[in-house]
Formats: C-alpha cells, sequence, structure tokens
C-alpha cells in the first residue's frame, strides 16, 4: 500500500529535476557569445605604424580631426559560455548576449572564420574605394588608394574608409575638413554605389566611440534604435543611408546647419 506524501515533501521531491537543469545549465556550455566594446581606428591617421589611407595621382590634403571606424570584442567561436556568464553580461549595459550563429558561421574552423572576416575587411575596402571615388568623380585609372587595416575582419568600417578618402583628396570642398576638427566615429558597410548598410553591434560601437573623444556619431539608418539603447551623453547621433548622406550631414555640422537626428 502507498503512503500519502505530506506538501512539503512533495513539493521537495518535484523541485529535484528543476534544481538538477538549473545545475547543469550553470556548468554547461550555450549557445551564445558574449561582445563588448572593442578598439577604435582613426582612418586618417596611423594604424601600427602605417597610414591607413594613402592617395597617388591627385593631391591630397592635410587634414584635421579624426574619423574613428569602431570594433566590437566577442568571445572566440571555440570559447565556452556558462550561465553565470550570460547572467552577468545581460545586466551589463556595456555587454550584449548575441546568438553564437549570428556571429560566427556554425561548422566552420577558426581558421576559416578568420580568412572570411578578412576577406570580408577586403571587399569593404575594395568598396569604399570605388564609392568615394565615384563621388568625387575621379578615375580609378587614374587616383590610386592603399587601404592598411588588414588585420581587423569584417565588413563594417566600409563607411568611414569612403570618407577618409572624401577627406583627404576634396574635403568640405570649400577648403576645410569633412571633419570640421572633430572627433567623429560611426559604422556602417558602403556598397560601390554609396549606399550604407546595417552593421552589428550599435550600441556597443557607440561606447566606444565616446570612450575615445567622439562627439558625433555616424550611423545606418535602420540601426538608430538599438544606437539609442545605451547612447553616452553627450554623443549626438546622425542617421545616415547613403555616403552621400554622410557627407552632407558632416559639411552641415561643420557650418554649424541642421543635420538629421536618431
Amino acid at each position: 500500500m502507498l503512503s500519502r506524501l505530506t506538501r512539503p515533501r512533495a513539493l521537495a521531491l518535484c523541485a529535484l529535476p528543476v534544481v538538477a537543469l538549473l545545475v547543469v545549465a550553470g556548468v554547461a556550455p550555450l549557445p551564445f557569445t558574449l561582445a563588448q566594446p572593442g578598439s577604435t581606428s582613426d582612418v586618417l591617421g596611423k594604424h601600427k605604424g602605417r597610414q591607413v589611407i594613402t592617395v597617388s595621382g591627385a593631391p591630397v590634403r592635410t587634414t584635421e580631426g579624426k574619423l574613428l571606424m569602431t570594433t566590437i570584442v566577442a568571445t572566440g567561436p571555440r570559447t565556452d559560455v556558462d550561465l553565470g556568464d550570460v547572467l552577468d553580461s545581460w545586466f551589463r549595459g556595456d555587454r550584449a548576449v548575441l546568438p553564437h550563429d549570428s556571429v560566427y558561421p556554425p561548422g566552420k574552423s577558426d581558421a576559416e572564420i578568420e580568412k572570411r572576416n578578412l576577406g570580408q575587411m577586403r571587399q569593404s575596402q575594395n568598396s569604399a574605394v570605388q564609392a568615394a571615388l565615384g563621388h568625387l568623380g575621379k578615375s580609378p585609372e587614374q587616383v590610386k588608394v592603399d587601404l592598411e587595416l588588414a588585420d581587423i575582419g569584417g565588413p563594417s568600417a566600409g563607411l568611414f574608409f569612403a570618407l577618409g578618402i572624401i577627406d583627404k583628396i576634396e574635403g568640405d570642398g570649400a577648403g576645410g575638413d569633412l571633419t570640421g576638427g572633430r572627433v567623429i566615429a560611426g559604422t556602417g558597410t558602403v556598397e560601390a554605389d554609396g549606399t550604407v548598410g546595417a552593421v552589428g553591434g550599435v550600441s556597443l560601437k557607440t561606447q566606444a566611440a565616446h570612450r575615445d573623444g567622439a562627439s558625433v556619431f555616424l550611423v545606418p539608418k535602420d540601426e538608430c534604435a538599438d544606437a539609442r539603447t545605451e547612447k553616452p551623453e553627450g554623443l549626438r547621433l546622425v542617421p545616415v543611408s547613403t555616403l552621400k548622406d554622410a557627407v552632407s550631414s558632416l559639411r552641415a555640422l561643420e557650418r554649424g546647419k541642421k543635420v538629421p537626428s536618431c
């Protein structure tokens, strides 16, 4: 004959599987990647001792101000992330919890992932050169541009490569700097026709920009909401959809005119 369980004992027995699952979840790797604000690089200056943008075949200006491309730092593709890591990052404004497969292609080795990221950067650089020279009305047969920032993977520096080329060759078009002497930061891919595309980690990149002295952040228009979530105080968000938008907004800022805002 079965004896009747008391309520406390029954609850205790029911809780055992839940406790066991929590213990396992606390130590088992989870399918997430953790990210935080990364470094910035001034495309108008040098990176690791080498000029980022070198132009030949056209006069080059001496520039003031900075154009900071921004990055995020993510845990590696083989790094184990447990429940404690996720909970710690979830409640911090300077961290993000991302699905692992949204950052790293599944089934790829570390070497394959690195090769893919560097390939995206090279393609981004090629598109940036085409977009910038197209904007300036310059022929790639006469003007050559060399970009030295190949050790940072991904396509998200495209917009700032293009802006850097324009600033070095034309500036604001009236003898001044496209930056207006400011520290301008931002992110965004760029196509050869000048279209600016969305990227990831914008809310973390705004923090990297603010940390490194930027007062203005150019953000792909579709990512304004993300950029606002952790926007540092005093950082101005300017949405852009095309390279032409970005140039026009920077010229307007320099001249004290109205510019779009997120």
